[in-house]
């Protein structure tokens, strides 16, 4: 993995430049990646159950319950094989484009490049994972269990429609989504960290509350387009809306109230923040130890 800006000498060859970090931080990423998504899979469930019929966290967990414990982890494989992806490219590719502006230099500060670099991750991110969070959305949408009962049956009837009505239904919204999530991630990770060391905090401990700082900032600004998403890309067939129009119908459905919006938040805030804070924690002790 090439070096982030605080460890970056900026003379060093990007192609052989940390390539054995990159692999160690491959392994451990991947390994708690899979260990977080196996523990947070029935929270999310409870969450995403929340966000498309507009129900309690009672109401939530007793459609679960009702459906036995064969059926928790539906849909599970999706996310596990996205998050892993994830965990493998994200800071990898982050350090990549960043050490790419620190060599070809830029006309901006150069405490501002770790931002730009995530808005970029955020891109690729978009462009890579749709499919995965489409068909992860489909199988946990109870509604679908009987005409889509397979993973094999959705990728055929999403294989039979076009990009933007199948595998990239709601490509604007994540995209939008992933690539403020990275830009805040990234520009203020570092910065959080450094004014919790000088408050006396050990680098883990630091690392950690940072993750955890970040993850809720961003929750909070990201939330209404991860419910859009969800909501957009539940359904299969049907009439295919557009963005705004899908907006407007969410938005009515929501009692025109920011509060209902919000509905099933505090698990995912709770959720991402230790997530991102055990995450953040590993790859800047991995950072450290090279």
């Amino acid at each position: 993995m090439a070096r982030s800006p605080a460890d970056s000498d900026g003379n060093q060859d990007p192609a052989v430049t940390g390539s054995s970090a990159w692999f160690r931080s491959y392994m451990h990423g991947g390994t708690s990646t899979v260990i977080s998504t196996l523990v947070s899979f029935p929270v999310y469930k409870t969450v995403f159950r929340q966000q498309v019929h507009n129900i309690t966290v009672l109401e939530a967990l007793r459609q679960l319950c009702g459906e036995g414990p064969l059926k928790l982890y539906r849909g599970i494989a999706p996310p596990l094989l996205m998050k892993t992806l994830n965990g493998t490219l994200l800071f990898g590719l982050q350090d990549t484009i960043l050490q790419q502006l620190l060599w070809t230099g830029s006309v901006l500060p150069r405490n501002a490049l770790p931002a730009l670099a995530g808005l970029g991750v955020g891109v690729v991110e978009a462009l890579i994972f749709t499919p995965f969070e489409r068909v992860q959305n489909i199988l946990q949408n109870s509604s679908n269990d009987r005409s889509l009962p397979t993973l094999r049956r959705i990728l055929v009837r999403l294989s039979s429609e076009t990009l933007a009505s199948g595998f990239y239904r709601a490509f604007l919204p994540i995209l939008a989504r992933n690539a403020l999530g990275n830009t805040i991630y990234f520009g203020l990770k570092d910065p959080v960290s450094s004014a919790f060391k000088e408050r006396g905090l050990s680098p883990i401990a630091s690392s950690f509350l940072s993750g955890v700082v970040n993850s809720m900032l961003i929750s909070l600004s990201v939330y209404p387009l991860s419910v859009l998403v969800a909501n957009m890309q539940a359904q299969v067939g049907g009439e295919s809306l557009g963005l705004r129009v899908c907006w407007q119908q969410l938005w009515k459905a929501r009692q025109f109230r920011l509060a209902q919006l919000y509905r099933g938040g505090s698990l995912v805030i709770l959720r991402s923040c230790i997530t991102w804070g055990i995450t953040t924690a590993i790859y800047d002790q991995l950072k450290s130890s090279r």
